[in-house]
C-alpha cells in the first residue's frame, strides 16, 4: 500500500477512534453504578476531528503508520471538564474540544485497546474504590471494587501477549501489580511483578519504545532520572532490569504517552512542564537512547489539567 493511501486509511480510522472513545466517556457518564443522587459523569458526542494537511511528508521512510498506537490526548481540569485533544499528524495537537464534566472526583483514566488495532476502543476509570471499564458505544461498566489501595493506574499496551492491552497498578507499599485484560474489559486475578515501586513519581507508555515488537514502560523517580523498562512479552515478568535514560526530569510534573504522535511509527512521550508547557519526546527505536531531543507543542496554560490520558 502505498503511503499516501496508509495515510488517509488512518486519519479515518483516527477519526472514528476518537469519535468512539468520545461515544465511550458519554456511556461511562450513564453508567447504572452511579449513585442516585449523583449527577453523575457526561461527555457530549462531538468528535475529535483530525484534518491534517500535507502529513504524506512527515512518514518515516522505515515506518509506517501502524507500527506504534495513535489515540488522541485527553486532560481533565481542575474543574471535572473534560478535553480532547486530536493528532495533527504533524506531530503536534489539534486545538481541544470539550467532550465532557462531572470527573472531578475520578482518580485515574486510561485508554485501552481491545483488538489490537493499535486504536484505543476503550477506557478503564477508578473512581472512589471502583473500578469501570467502558468501550465503544456501551454503558460504563463496574469491573471491581477495592481500587483505593492503588496510587498509580496505567495501560500501557500489550505486556502479556494475548490481543487487549493490560494494565498495571501500583500499591501504597510501592508493590507493582499486573492485570490482564479481557477483550469485554475485565481483568484476570491481579499478578505481583515488583515491589519498590514507589521510588518512581511517574509511569508511561503506549507501545513499543525498543524496536523488538514489545511494550515497554518509563518511569521517572524522585531524584529526576528517568529510566526505561523493555518489555519482555511475559506476563510473569513483563519487564527487563531498567536502565537508565537520563537525568533533570524533576523539571516536568506529568508525564503521559498515547502512543504515536508524529505519526512515524514508533511510540513517543509527552511531557509537561512545572511552567505549564507541554513538550514532545520523539521515539526512536534505539533502547540506548529511546527518544530524540524535546519539542514544544503547547504553549503555557497546561497546569490546568490534574489527569493526562
Amino acid at each position: 500500500m502505498a503511503k499516501s493511501s496508509g495515510l488517509n486509511t488512518r486519519r479515518a480510522l483516527a477519526r472514528a477512534t476518537a469519535a468512539a472513545l468520545t461515544a465511550a466517556l458519554v456511556a461511562t457518564g450513564t453508567s447504572a453504578a452511579v449513585a442516585a443522587d449523583d449527577p453523575g459523569r457526561s461527555a457530549s458526542r462531538v468528535p475529535l476531528d483530525a484534518k491534517p494537511s500535507g502529513a504524506q511528508s512527515k512518514f518515516s521512510a522505515a515506518a509506517l503508520p501502524g507500527d506504534a498506537p495513535i489515540n488522541p490526548l485527553y486532560g481533565v481540569d481542575k474543574n471535572g471538564d473534560l478535553w480532547g485533544y486530536d493528532l495533527d499528524f504533524e506531530g503536534g495537537l489539534e486545538p481541544r474540544v470539550n467532550v465532557g464534566y462531572g470527573w472531578q472526583d475520578t482518580r485515574f483514566i486510561t485508554q485501552a485497546d481491545r483488538d489490537a488495532d493499535g486504536f484505543a476502543d476503550a477506557i478503564w476509570e477508578v473512581t472512589g474504590d471502583q473500578l469501570y471499564s467502558a468501550a465503544w458505544g456501551e454503558e460504563g461498566t463496574l469491573i471491581g471494587k477495592g481500587w483505593k489501595i492503588y496510587d498509580r493506574l496505567l495501560s500501557a499496551g500489550n505486556l502479556g501477549g494475548a490481543a487487549p492491552d493490560d494494565m498495571i497498578a501500583r500499591d501504597g507499599s510501592g508493590v507493582l501489580w499486573l492485570y490482564l485484560g479481557y477483550a469485554d474489559g475485565k481483568v484476570a486475578q491481579r499478578v505481583k511483578i515488583g515491589a519498590g515501586w514507589n521510588a518512581y513519581t511517574h509511569l508511561a507508555g503506549k507501545g513499543d519504545l525498543t524496536g523488538d515488537g514489545k511494550h515497554d514502560i518509563v518511569a521517572k523517580d524522585g531524584s529526576g532520572v528517568l529510566w526505561l523498562y523493555k518489555g519482555t512479552g511475559n506476563y510473569k515478568a513483563p519487564f527487563a532490569p531498567r536502565t537508565k535514560i537520563g537525568a533533570g526530569w524533576n523539571m516536568f510534573n506529568d508525564l503521559v504517552s498515547v502512543g504515536d504522535v508524529d505519526i512515524d511509527g514508533i511510540t513517543d512521550l509527552i511531557a509537561r512542564d512545572t511552567a505549564g508547557a507541554l513538550w514532545l519526546y520523539k521515539g526512536t527505536g534505539n533502547a540506548a537512547a529511546p527518544y530524540q531531543p524535546r519539542v514544544m507543542i503547547g504553549t503555557g496554560g497546561w497546569n490546568t489539567y490534574r489527569l493526562f490520558f
